[in-house]
């Protein structure tokens, strides 16, 4: 055995949802596959498969990042939030709550992409304006046509 297979094998430390991991992975790995995969992570989804649809999105450092397109190795020493790991065991967040309470979900596949976009237009902005959830939600299709719902809901959450 040459050890070939393992060149195309490297190790990542990150930081998933407040839990620091270390493992080796497929340097082709994307980062949609290795949260689901091989974390068992399933809240993020694969939705269009070339980054135009936001189901995918996580938080890497804090930024909105298309998991669908981005390699797991790229994130080697970052700290990745997925919806899993946006509130903690005894409360919801106020706009995880302001999407059930206002309708911002139908069939749930776009909803983890949605709350996470949310969640960052909140951390940045924490009172928008209509137009400008608007403009910043424009990366995150919803299939059902739940767009008055989802806006709805952050304009809620930006309340509290």
């Amino acid at each position: 055995m040459d050890g070939s297979a393992d060149q195309n094998q490297v190790t990542i430390e990150v930081t998933v949802n407040g839990e620091n991991r270390q493992t080796s992975i497929r340097s082709n790995l994307l980062l949609v596959d290795f949260l689901r995969y091989e974390l068992g992570l399933t809240g993020t989804k694969e939705g269009c498969s070339v980054g135009v649809c936001g189901a995918c999105s996580v938080l890497v450092d804090g930024k909105i990042t298309t998991a669908c397109l981005t390699l797991a190795a790229m994130t080697d020493g970052c700290e990745i939030t997925t919806a899993e790991g946006l509130a903690d065991q005894e409360q919801l967040l106020p706009i995880q709550q302001s999407f059930i309470d206002h309708g911002g979900f139908q069939c749930g596949i776009c909803t983890s992409g949605q709350v996470i976009a949310a969640r960052a237009l909140l951390d940045q902005n924490p009172h928008p304006t209509e137009d400008e959830i608007k403009a910043w939600m424009m990366g995150n299709l919803c299939r059902c046509t739940g767009y008055y719902g989802i806006i709805r809901s952050i304009q809620n959450a930006a309340g509290e």
